[in-house]
Parts: structure tokens; sequence; C-alpha cells
């Protein structure tokens, strides 16, 4: 079975003293409930960055120029319970937006310190990497689901040829 492309944006700002990151709690389909980053799945023929700034403004409002975009990685979500579910993420940060955060039928946004980020309320892999992305770094994961289709089974670097456009 094929993996389908999505991609997934974090936007930081400085806010009274603090780096903060703007998350979404995600109303309907895969994750409801969970806070999450910008994005979704990309369109047939679009590609990642193209993909991801379409996404932010449909689910927050906000407008983004792919020349804002920084690629911090990618990540391999593999469901063997739930093969459908499998999926290849593209993973960026952005600090630079015109407009505000505003509710969409896709999610509630709201803005998180980066230390006070809700990972019991995220997917079970987000703890492995994210703080390490918001703070910087970059990210080549695989991450293999158990059968809850909750919980991470395993996690080992992204295999060569998955990574990049």
């Amino acid at each position: 079975m094929p993996v389908y492309r999505v991609c997934v944006a974090y936007l930081l700002r400085e806010h009274e003293g603090r780096t903060q990151v703007l998350l979404g709690r995600k109303k309907r389909g895969l994750g409801a409930g969970h806070w999450v980053g910008l994005g979704g799945k990309l369109e047939p023929g679009e590609g990642v960055e193209e993909a991801v700034v379409r996404e932010i403004v449909e689910e927050s409002g906000v407008e983004v120029l792919p020349s804002d975009l920084d690629r911090r990685g990618d990540l391999l979500y593999l469901f063997p319970h739930r093969e459908s579910w499998s999926q290849r993420s593209t993973v960026f940060v952005v600090t630079a937006w015109r407009g505000e955060p505003a509710e969409s039928d896709e999610l509630v946004p709201r803005w998180f310190d980066l230390d006070d980020l809700p990972l019991d309320e995220m997917w079970d892999d987000a703890s492995r990497w994210l703080p390490g992305v918001l703070a910087g770094g970059r990210v080549a994961r695989t991450f293999v689901f158990a059968a809850d289709l909750a919980t991470v089974a395993s996690d080992a670097p992204l295999p060569a040829g998955h990574a990049g456009p």
C-alpha cells in the first residue's frame, strides 16, 4: 500500500520574553482531539511547500510565504495494523507570517510556551522529536505504531531514500 504524503508546520513567536509555538486542537478526522501542528495531505501535483502554505491558511487564516518556511526534516509513520494511516510527513518551522491565527472548521489554535508543550495530548511520537526541532534541531525518523494505533512501538532513523522532496 502506498504511503500518502503530508506536511506539518510549527509557527514560533517571541511573546513576553518566552518562545511560543502555535498548535491546534484537531476537531475532526485522524487525530481528532489531539494538539497538532498546522498541516495536512498534499493535493495531486502539489509540492510540500505549496501544500503547507495552503494548509496553514485553511486551518488558521495565517498567510505564510514559501520563502519563510524552514524545512526541519522528514518523518515516516507506519501503522501496520491500519496501513491506510501510514504517511510520510515533511516538517517545517515558521517564524514570519501575516495575520492572527483564528479557529477554523479543522482546528482551534492556541499558543504554548516551549517549556509547556501539551505532549500528553499529542501523538505519542511528538515527545521524541518535537522539542528538539522547536529548539532549532532537525529530524529524520521512522515511527511504527502498535496495534492500539496510538502508542509508538518502535522508532529508528529514516531509511535512505525517504528524506528529501
